[in-house]
């Protein structure tokens, strides 16, 4: 059964994702991945969707308005308070005792985490493509592995971050 459901509504998600991404300016792999992941956490609950090709409709729509909602909220840093130009021996102990603590949480990461985002923060400065390429992995399967890293990653340095 489930089997069946996750062939029959291929077309229909890779269609929907592509069609919806392209409107919003987002990635098709990612939004259509984040959708599998919804319809698996379901199928798993035993709660599978009585329409479910209305479902995935409904789904792809709902990730992608969170996808832009959380695009939009998202503002990069200006600058490290040890980024000044008056950097003292304190500004270089404290950001080198940030930068063994982020490498020290990131070889503690499951799974293949540790080497995305050992290649994430490369300062060779790779592209998806070559992350991918490097990883073995789908391009469109970045986003979605690099948000569930990111999560795991934050949860390990909380901790260390509320000790400061």
């Amino acid at each position: 059964m489930t089997h069946n459901l996750l062939t029959i509504l291929g077309p229909l998600l890779t269609a929907e994702a592509t069609a919806e991404a392209y409107a919003s300016g987002g990635d098709p792999g990612d939004l259509e991945q984040a959708v599998w992941l919804r319809l698996l956490e379901r199928l798993e609950a035993d709660d599978p969707p009585s329409d479910p090709h209305r479902w995935v409709r409904g789904a792809v729509r709902s990730e992608s308005r969170r996808t832009r909602r959380t695009a939009r909220a998202e503002r990069p840093y200006g600058t490290e308070p040890t980024d000044s130009a008056a950097r003292g021996p304190e500004q270089y102990a404290l950001a080198a005792a940030r930068g063994r603590a982020l490498r020290d949480a990131v070889h503690r990461l499951p799974g293949r985490c540790p080497r995305l985002m050992e290649a994430l923060l490369s300062p060779k400065d790779l592209t998806y493509r070559e992350i991918a390429g490097e990883l073995g992995i789908s391009q469109g399967s970045l986003g979605p592995e690099r948000s569930r890293c990111l999560g795991c990653l934050r949860r390990l340095l909380a901790p260390e971050v509320a000790g400061e």
